[in-house]
């Protein structure tokens, strides 16, 4: 009887890791934290003598631009972090604690603008043209790492036309600038997504209580009640002596997770309530797991 006892626990084990995730959780799309850096302006454009580097427009436009495309995209939640250099230094190794999947940082490393004109002797043409280059570095909160890193450069012009001093007038048009900083951000985004949206997503548990098992993440990122994901323990962290870089071994699969419930007003502090079937998990170090919809 106790060999028989022992086996149906071995294939209940065995049942429980080769299960499928449910329908629901394979066919959505888990949304990942995105934490978008400050831009940085690395030209030397309009810095004159009272130049306020917290202030510069042409930062913003960049950093206004990338937002309003990864929103677009409908994949990301955006957590824009102003102070975000601070909050590296203070994580330290644990990336994680910034609170997002990814850390996006930008500069733009070129920025140029001229205007050539045609005199006719009935009419006169100007041309502006903008040129922009910008640069972009993705990091995968999880383990410290550049995952993509890339730049690009946009171009944007326009031509007025006067005939007989009939015609559009030859100022110069600011939205020039937006139009170049959009154009090379464009070449960048897609990558951007693709390179996010490949790798897995993870989620950590937080606590257990009253066999409720709480993990990180919640409505908002695309979980709800009947969703099953994989529960892996962390594999070993070796150190490549080639790069001197810690790695992480890939995980070993020991059970599932179903959500019963989510909780939280924000994208920072949702959670959500599961059961757990499969192997014992240490509950005094429950860091040593994740959770993943792969």
């Amino acid at each position: 009887m106790k060999h028989i006892t022992k086996l149906s626990v071995l294939l209940a084990a065995v049942a429980v890791l080769a299960a499928p995730l449910s329908s629901a959780a394979q066919d959505k799309t888990i949304k990942r934290k995105v934490a978008i850096g400050r831009f940085t302006n690395e030209t030397q454009y309009a810095k004159g003598l009272f130049y306020d580097k917290e202030n510069d427009p042409m930062r913003k436009q960049a950093l206004d631009i990338l937002s309003a495309k990864l929103a677009a995209s409908e994949k990301f939640i955006l957590l824009e972090r102003e102070d975000l250099d601070v909050l590296v230094a203070e994580a330290g190794a644990d990336m994680n604690k910034i609170g997002a999947d990814y850390i996006i940082l930008g500069s733009i490393t070129e920025y140029g603008r001229k205007a050539e004109g045609q005199q006719k002797v009935f009419s006169s043409t100007k041309t502006q043209t903008v040129e922009a280059g910008v640069s972009i570095r993705l990091v995968e909160a999880a383990t410290g790492l550049i995952i993509y890193s890339d730049e690009a450069k946009g171009y944007a012009e326009t031509t007025t036309k006067q005939t007989l001093g009939v015609g559009g007038t030859a100022g110069f048009d600011a939205t020039l600038s937006d139009k170049a900083i959009s154009a090379a951000l464009s070449q960048l985004v897609e990558n951007i997504i693709n390179k996010c949206m490949d790798k897995p997503w993870r989620s950590y548990f937080l606590s257990v209580e009253d066999g409720s098992y709480i993990i990180s993440g919640g409505a908002s990122q695309g979980l709800s009640a009947g969703d099953s994901f994989h529960v892996y323990k962390k594999g070993k962290i070796v150190k490549n002596p080639q790069t001197g870089l810690n790695i992480e071994l890939p995980g070993q699969k020991i059970g599932l997770v179903s959500v019963q419930s989510t909780y939280g007003e924000t994208p920072e502090t949702e959670i959500s309530f599961c059961t757990y079937d499969g192997e014992a998990l240490d509950m005094e170090n429950l860091g040593k797991y994740y959770i993943s919809d792969k």
